[in-house]
């Protein structure tokens, strides 16, 4: 980070302040990533612009996933510089393609991996003064810890959204005392926190490890401090995210942490709900089932990637279990908070699915009785171990296939609203709702941005309250309920 001194900090103070416009795709991991990026922009001593009119550079934090993702990242730069603005870019795409991006988009004025976040001001500096850098030259990024994950610890690597205490020079902090790495650039009573980045998982068709690197938890201390910091911002309910967080704590020598860790998270003061995304079926242990389902102000949600529920399939895909295993699961679950909402994604049309393959996830799908499910056509992405495999299917199979499900998933899933029908859920109030007044919330079996909604109607209320609500319509998979 560039930062001197109170003396230094003062003098840029005096000085006319430069404008950097954040714009953030992709995940809540992302948006966890940006908001640290935000806080090392303003400390080297510029202001954060709404939007690019105005800005003297706009800085895009883009989406590496899949190929959509990719476009939509492309389409948001070359926006950027449309406005006039200097324009870098940042995020998963920019480290995982580096130079490569930089030679296909002369458009950058910039393309900087991980490794240059803690330098974000010398290298705006450089983009205003007109100085290129030449862009990195992608590395899979698990190469750049230990194999063992007890050992990565000791390792200075740059792992974003884990910036804290040790990454200010000199122990430089305000005058209030220690400071969280990262400032906020939306309102509202909710916020991702992130657990850990990184993933130690070889499925055959994900190329995240590879960019995001090897699995490195965040200490519990750093955890809940910024938990704190959320809370003395307003926001009522925090959302662990990561690439896996049924894997949290294995670094650290301890699988049991995040059942130590959430009982202590829910004990934060002005922290209403915890709520976990991000779960491994194969590594969703019983301890933690438990501390889920049984901790007061955790949220009884299970955010499960079970990608498919045919043996055959799960296998090719390097992973775990089968229908009968994942409704196993979900019975653990549900013996203990009947209620539970859970929500999973599914990749149909993988290389050598079967027709009987595929009737396997539809009559897992049937009996699940799951709360949001999302569904993917499969696709080549380059890099990964299915990309080589034979098998490939039609296109126009895969899109019948990802029809037929997703259809079956509308429904089910808004049977499984309409089931909720009658019982009292527990409300966050987010917004205003735009039509027959009251406001619009989530409830546990909710989480932002994925699953549904509710519309809550009654009096005396107000925005980030928690109230208890009985359920009296749906619609699709949102909820109408009253407080009575």
């Amino acid at each position: 980070m560039v930062r001197s001194g109170a003396g230094a900090h003062y003098l840029r103070g005096m000085s006319t302040r430069r404008k950097v416009s954040l714009i953030t795709l992709g995940c809540a991991r992302n948006e966890v990533d940006s908001e640290e990026l935000a806080a090392r922009i303003e400390d080297a001593g510029w202001d954060l612009a709404d939007g690019a009119d105005g800005a003297d550079v706009v800085v895009v934090n883009t989406c590496g996933f899949i190929e959509a993702a990719k476009k939509d990242s492309i389409d948001t730069l070359l926006a950027a510089h449309d406005s006039g603005a200097k324009v870098v870019a940042a995020g998963c795409m920019a480290e995982r393609y580096g130079s490569e991006l930089a030679e296909a988009l002369p458009e950058a004025d910039a393309v900087i991996g991980f490794d240059d976040y803690t330098a974000i001001g010398e290298r705006l500096d450089d983009v205003m003064a007109g100085r290129r850098r030449d862009a990195h030259t992608p590395r899979d990024r698990r190469t750049l810890l230990p194999i063992s994950p007890v050992e990565r610890h000791g390792a200075r690597v740059a792992v974003p959204g884990h910036g804290g205490q040790d990454d200010l020079p000199d122990g430089v902090a305000p005058a209030s005392g220690p400071r969280v790495l990262r400032r906020r650039l939306g309102g509202g009573p909710v916020a991702p926190l992130k657990l850990a980045s990184g993933c130690d998982r070889r499925c055959t068709f994900c190329a995240i490890p590879a960019f995001r690197g090897a699995y490195v938890s965040r200490p519990p201390a750093e955890v809940l401090e910024e938990a704190r910091w959320l809370a003395g911002h307003g926001v009522r309910e925090v959302v662990l995210v990561s690439e896996n967080s049924t894997s949290y704590g294995k670094d650290l020598g301890d699988l049991r942490a995040l059942e130590k860790l959430l009982p202590a998270l829910a004990a934060v003061d002005g922290i209403e709900r915890v709520r976990v995304s991000y779960l491994q079926p194969a590594e969703t242990r019983p301890g933690l089932i438990e501390a889920i389902c049984g901790t007061p102000g955790v949220a009884p949600y299970f955010d499960m990637s079970f990608q498919h529920a045919s043996g055959p399939v799960l296998r090719s895909m390097r992973r775990f279990g089968d229908r009968e295993r994942f409704l196993g699961l979900l019975d653990q679950i549900r013996a203990l908070a009947p209620e539970a909402g859970v929500r999973s994604n599914f990749i149909v049309g993988f290389p050598g699915e079967t027709e009987d393959d595929f009737e396997e996830l539809v009559e897992f799908l049937s009996a699940a009785r799951l709360d949001a499910v999302g569904v993917f056509g499969y696709s080549d992405e380059e890099g990964t171990e299915a990309a080589n495999l034979d098998g490939k299917l039609d296109p126009a199979d895969v899109a019948a296939r990802v029809e037929e499900l997703s259809g079956l998933a509308e429904e089910l899933t808004a049977q499984r609203a309409e089931d909720r029908v009658g019982g009292r859920i527990r409300v966050l109030l987010e917004d205003k709702a735009e039509q027959e007044g009251g406001f619009e919330g989530r409830a546990e079996h909710q989480a932002p941005d994925v699953d549904g909604t509710v519309l809550v109607r009654g009096e005396g209320l107000a925005l980030g309250d928690i109230v208890e609500a009985r359920v009296v319509g749906s619609d699709g998979v949102d909820l109408i309920a009253d407080v009575s």
